[in-house]
């Protein structure tokens, strides 16, 4: 399977998880806010401090984003473009973004695809601070409540990542048992996450939000993405069993790579290792 050296010695626990309680709930996007507020106030409205959640068509204006990129320093394995900020209104195609904190407040990561005002097609990684909803769209949430995405120093990467860390429970209203994920670099995204829930007695789960990076890619439709560095989007997940009663992840993802290569498809299992980090929530179907 494909490996990028990091800057720092792997961690032992390759999967940062914790257990908690969920709830999927669909809000719009109040236009005229900043996205990270206007996200913020949406979960916040059903009684969540974060989560995770999906879109598809959205205007956004003004807007900022970086691309995934090749690293000048030794410091990272890959690195971020310089910002682009397409004039006009920018319209997504497809995103997926976790809601969490940084440094005492809130912060989002968030991965897409979109159209530029002037019909470049493109994606990357969405700037909080310098995207702003231009017109009012749905969105598809789950909330966690008993853990939170919080950003820190992950020392094997070299990057102030989120993952998951037990938060105190607010008492929101919950329908279900959710696992907040963080996949650590090296490991197949797919066998990963169907061994998570072999351990942990999950049957069926239903995939969540779903930012990261793979090293490149591997489609079950024959496309390949060969450029390492890949920012990426999770459109739709599942895990459930086979016909043979074995555990399979069906992923279906959406990514850009650092030459601006765009590709979307079904991830082919065992053969899509993590980059950087890969964030999720499962939520239990039973």
């Amino acid at each position: 399977m494909r490996n990028i050296k990091q800057p720092g010695a792997p961690v032992a626990e390759r999967i940062q998880w914790v257990e908690a309680r969920g709830r999927a709930f669909s809000f719009t996007l109040q236009a005229g806010l900043p996205l990270l507020e206007a996200a913020r106030r949406g979960f916040a409205a059903e009684g969540f401090a974060g989560g995770v959640l999906n879109f598809g068509h959205g205007p956004l204006g003004p807007f900022g984003y970086v691309m995934p990129a090749l690293s000048k320093t030794a410091e990272n394995a890959a690195f971020y473009s310089d910002t682009y900020r397409p004039a006009g209104v920018t319209r997504t195609r497809l995103g997926s973004m976790t809601l969490g904190m940084r440094d005492g407040a809130p912060f989002f990561h968030c991965h897409g695809l979109w159209t530029e005002a002037d019909g470049k097609a493109s994606g990357g990684h969405m700037l909080p601070d310098e995207t702003v909803v231009a017109e009012p769209f749905e969105v598809e949430a789950i909330g966690v409540d008993g853990a939170m995405f919080t950003a820190e120093p992950d020392p094997e990467t070299n990057f102030k990542l989120f993952g998951p860390v037990a938060s105190a429970i607010t008492g929101a209203r919950t329908t279900s048992r959710a696992f907040a994920l963080r996949l650590r670099p090296n490991q197949d995204f797919a066998s990963s996450l169907e061994a998570f829930c072999r351990a942990h007695g999950v049957a069926r789960a239903k995939i969540h939000g779903g930012v990261g990076s793979t090293i490149g890619a591997r489609f079950t439709h024959g496309g390949v993405t060969e450029p390492f560095a890949t920012e990426l989007a999770i459109t739709a997940g599942t895990i459930a069993p086979d016909t043979s009663g074995a555990l399979e992840a069906a992923l279906d993802v959406a990514l850009i790579d650092y030459t601006g290569g765009i590709a979307e498809g079904r991830l082919v299992r065992g053969d899509n290792p993590v980059l950087m980090t890969m964030e999720l929530v499962l939520e239990v179907l039973d």
